[in-house]
């Protein structure tokens, strides 16, 4: 076992004994029954562990169908804040990744008091060269062997809980969780792609009036990445009446409009946007910041979210129950019936609600807890996208707390739904629907690969030859329509291409 292992199973291991002696005071049940000084144990165990620890307790928090509620109410307090250490324990990082002429890249940088400090890195503010204001950020010597040794010690935490407790990990896949949650933590370790999904970020954001994300200045390093300052404070500790009416509402919906885009179309969302990484003041679009973590969705996973967000908006209970069950993996016990009396029950309750009375990222665990309690297995990347959501809502109450989520759904829901038509009818998709069908029918292949020829060939003559066979005992007509639509519309494919 590595040291960094050996330290963690100190740390879980000094929280076990304590466990069993609050349980023993107890006589019995720890902390008289509620969990508090439990739960508070746990999260301050979490938290001098480090990042990962501390994003699998966030990611937790959104998951009330294994998490007890004492818990589930510390994980939410989850913060990756630190003392700031001295500026000399970064200088040499600098050095190693800039050169040692790094000095002649800043005017100034304000050593003494770093903008925000982390397990994982610190940022200073400063001037470049040239006088453009920036924001420094400087990964902390050593964190990317520490993470990928938590890697590895959670992995096989994961493991031991599937092989320990398999009816549990049925229902809820640990080392699937763990692996979307370490793919969407990849540019924390490493800059270089923080700073292209800064870029990628920027490109989406162009065309939005009220949110935009801040610029990457410097080349960037595996350990270092120069960027625009965003002006004003975290929306945390924005004041509301600072801002225009047209401003608060705008930045609010413009948030949510991006990142329903983000989930449904672009599948590539920002996976923490809580409010220390939305920055705003008044006069100018909010600023999106921390990029290092990044979820992605699978396209019928997102096309799945959308049916079941429209299944909110039309109080349509049912509907969102069948969208869930097929979007999971019921279990051989999973009780179907009752998972859709659950969401029949749940759905008028949110349907139309506004932020002060509604969060979504509660409602979309809610029908998490009532998928586990009926044995259904749900996405994985669910998680993440609860956490997600919980965390946009946090940062848009504290400005506009009146804005309706399913009212800005409805709002975007025709760029959606173009967005969805257009992609559904691409000459890249038809090309693989024509495919799909070829491969599938008796006799399909050969056809397919003929008129693969002709396209390489741009050869518009289309050869179907049936010999005059009649269709034997395995051809039915139902696969020779099959095949005939899959010709017609491969030919259509051909026809556009010869005619651009």
């Amino acid at each position: 076992m590595s040291a960094r292992g050996r330290y963690v199973a100190g740390v879980l291991g000094r929280l076990l004994v304590e466990e069993v002696r609050r349980s023993g005071r107890a006589g019995g049940g720890a902390d008289g029954g509620d969990g508090l000084e439990s739960a508070r144990a746990v999260r301050e165990a979490l938290q001098s562990l480090g990042p990962f620890y501390i994003k699998v307790g966030q990611m937790l928090s959104t998951r009330p169908d294994f998490v007890p509620p004492a818990m589930l109410a510390e994980f939410e307090q989850l913060h990756d804040q630190v003392t700031p250490a001295p500026f000399h324990l970064f200088e040499p990082v600098l050095a190693e990744d800039f050169g040692p002429r790094w000095p002649r890249l800043f005017r100034d940088i304000d050593t003494d008091a770093p903008l925000g400090a982390a397990s994982l890195a610190q940022v200073y503010r400063a001037v470049l060269a040239d006088g453009t204001s920036a924001a420094v950020k400087i990964q902390r010597p050593g964190v990317e062997t520490v993470m990928a040794q938590d890697m590895a010690v959670l992995r096989k935490m994961a493991r031991v809980i599937a092989r320990a407790a398999p009816r549990f990990t049925t229902v809820i896949d640990l080392p699937a969780m763990l692996g979307v949650l370490f793919d969407a933590m990849a540019g924390e370790s490493d800059f270089r792609k923080e700073a292209a999904n800064m870029r990628i970020a920027l490109r989406l954001t162009e065309d939005i009036e009220h949110l935009t994300v801040p610029l990457v200045l410097l080349d960037p390093t595996r350990r270092v990445l120069v960027q625009s300052l965003a002006p004003g404070t975290s929306v945390r500790d924005a004041d509301p009446a600072a801002f225009t009416t047209d401003e608060r509402t705008g930045i609010g919906r413009d948030l949510m409009a991006f990142m329903f885009q983000g989930f449904f179309l672009d599948r590539y969302f920002h996976a923490d946007p809580h409010p220390g990484n939305v920055f705003v003041s008044p006069g100018h679009p909010a600023h999106l910041i921390d990029w290092g973590m990044v979820g992605r969705v699978e396209a019928n996973a997102s096309r799945s979210l959308v049916l079941a967000l429209l299944n909110v908006a039309a109080n349509d209970g049912t509907g969102l129950a069948k969208t869930w069950t097929e979007m999971g993996h019921p279990t051989p016990w999973a009780d179907l019936a009752g998972f859709r009396t659950d969401i029949a029950a749940l759905v008028p309750k949110v349907t139309s609600a506004s932020l002060e009375h509604l969060n979504f990222g509660v409602t979309l665990t809610a029908v998490l807890t009532h998928a586990t309690r009926r044995g259904i297995q749900s996405s994985p990347v669910i998680a993440l996208l609860g956490k997600s959501f919980a965390n946009l809502e946090g940062s848009i109450r504290h400005l506009c707390p009146e804005l309706s989520i399913t009212d800005v759904f409805a709002e975007n829901l025709r760029t959606i739904m173009f967005g969805l038509a257009r992609e559904t009818l691409s000459e890249q998709q038809a090309a693989r629907t024509a495919l799909e069908l070829m491969i599938a029918a008796p006799g399909g292949l050969q056809q397919g690969r003929e008129i693969l020829r002709n396209l390489a060939g741009n050869d518009l003559t289309l050869r179907i030859a049936t010999n005059g066979a009649k269709p034997g005992r395995n051809q039915t007509s139902t696969t020779s329509r099959h095949t005939r639509a899959a010709l017609i519309l491969a030919a259509a494919i051909l026809w556009n291409n010869r005619r651009r």
